[in-house]
C-alpha cells in the first residue's frame, strides 16, 4: 500500500500533543515527523493538523482520518497476535493426578518433538469445568456423575489386577494368607469389588494398610510393602521394568479412561493430541500372558 509509512506516523501523531512526542515515540526527528505528514496531506489533498503554539490538533479531516487508522492498526495488531499464538499454541489440560505422573508425563515428550505446543498440565479427579477455567480437556477414569454434559471420548478400557514387586512375592506366594493389601481412599473399595469375583475371597482377611493417595498406593508396592490393585496404564511401564509382576493377571474393572471435551469444533492442536492420545492409549492393554498371570503358582 502506497504511503503505509506515512499513514503509520499519523497514527502515532494523532494521539500526540506535538510533533516532537511523535517522533519520541518512533524514534525518529521532529523532521522526519513533519515530511511524512505533509506528504499524507499532499497525497489527500486536505490539511490533517493545525498549529496552535507549540502543540498540534487534528481538523476535521484528521480527526476522520484518525478513526479509520485506529480501526486498522488495531485489526492488524490483533492478527499479529493470532499469528504469534499459532506459533508456539498452548493446551490447557487437566488430568488424573496418579494417571498424570505415572503414564502421560512420561510419554509427553513423543509428543512435543512433533509439535511446537506448550501443554500444560494440571491434576485432579472427578467433575471438571471446561472453558471458564481455561481448561480446553481433561482425562478422566468414569467413575463419577459428571456436572456438565461435555461430549466424552473413550480413550481405552480400564483393567486391573494385584500388583507387587518380586521380592516380596517371593516372600508371600507360599503362604498368600500373609500378603499385605494396599489400599488408597481414593478407591476405598477396589479390592473389595476385586475379590468378589476371585477365588482368593479370603485375602479380605488379610493385613491391610491404606494411603491417602493411589500413587502412594503403587509406590508402596514397588518398594515392597504390600500389594496393590493397580489398573494396567499406572503400573505398566513398572511390569516392563521389572519392578512389578502380576501374578493374578488383570480383568476388566468396568471402567474406561475418557477425555471430555467442550461442545465445539476442536482446534487444530486439540485434535493433533486428542490423536496422539488415542494412539498411545490403545497401547495400555494387557497382553493375553498378562491377563491370564499364573493364579499365584510361581514368580513370572
Amino acid at each position: 500500500m502506497r504511503h503505509l509509512r506515512s499513514f503509520h506516523i499519523f497514527h502515532v501523531a494523532a494521539s500526540s500533543a506535538t510533533y516532537s512526542e511523535a517522533a519520541d515515540k518512533l524514534n525518529i526527528t521532529h523532521g522526519a515527523v513533519s515530511k511524512q505528514i505533509k506528504v499524507l496531506e499532499h497525497y489527500l489533498s486536505q490539511p490533517l493538523f493545525y498549529k496552535r503554539g507549540r502543540h498540534v490538533f487534528l481538523t476535521r479531516e484528521g480527526e476522520l482520518l484518525k478513526t479509520y487508522t485506529e480501526q486498522a492498526f488495531q485489526t492488524l495488531e490483533s492478527g499479529v497476535s493470532k499469528l504469534l499464538q499459532q506459533k508456539h499454541q498452548c493446551l490447557e489440560v487437566s488430568c488424573e493426578p496418579t494417571l498424570t505422573m505415572r503414564w502421560l508425563m512420561p510419554r509427553l515428550s513423543g509428543f512435543n518433538e512433533g509439535c511446537d505446543a506448550d501443554i500444560r498440565l494440571s491434576t485432579a479427579g472427578g467433575p471438571v469445568t471446561l472453558g471458564a477455567t481455561g481448561l480446553s480437556m481433561a482425562i478422566r477414569r468414569d467413575d463419577f456423575e459428571q456436572l456438565h454434559n461435555y461430549p466424552k471420548l473413550s480413550l481405552v478400557e480400564e483393567w486391573v489386577g494385584p500388583v507387587v514387586s518380586p521380592e516380596y512375592w517371593q516372600q508371600v506366594q507360599a503362604n498368600t494368607g500373609s500378603i499385605k493389601l494396599l489400599h488408597s481412599q481414593t478407591r476405598p473399595r477396589a479390592w473389595e469389588q476385586w475379590l468378589s469375583g476371585h477365588p482368593l475371597l479370603s485375602l479380605m482377611q488379610n493385613p491391610q494398610q491404606t494411603f491417602a493417595h493411589f500413587y502412594f498406593c503403587i509406590q508402596a508396592a514397588v518398594d515392597g510393602l504390600g500389594a496393590a490393585l493397580g489398573p494396567y496404564p499406572l503400573i505398566m511401564d513398572d511390569l516392563k521394568r521389572g519392578n512389578l509382576i502380576a501374578p493374578f493377571g488383570f480383568v476388566p474393572s468396568g471402567h474406561d479412561y475418557v477425555l471430555l471435551h467442550q461442545d465445539k469444533a476442536p482446534a487444530e492442536l486439540e485434535q493433533r493430541f486428542t490423536r496422539w492420545l488415542q494412539a498411545q492409549m490403545a497401547q495400555c492393554v494387557p497382553t493375553p500372558a498378562e491377563a491370564q498371570g499364573n493364579d499365584g503358582k510361581c514368580c513370572p
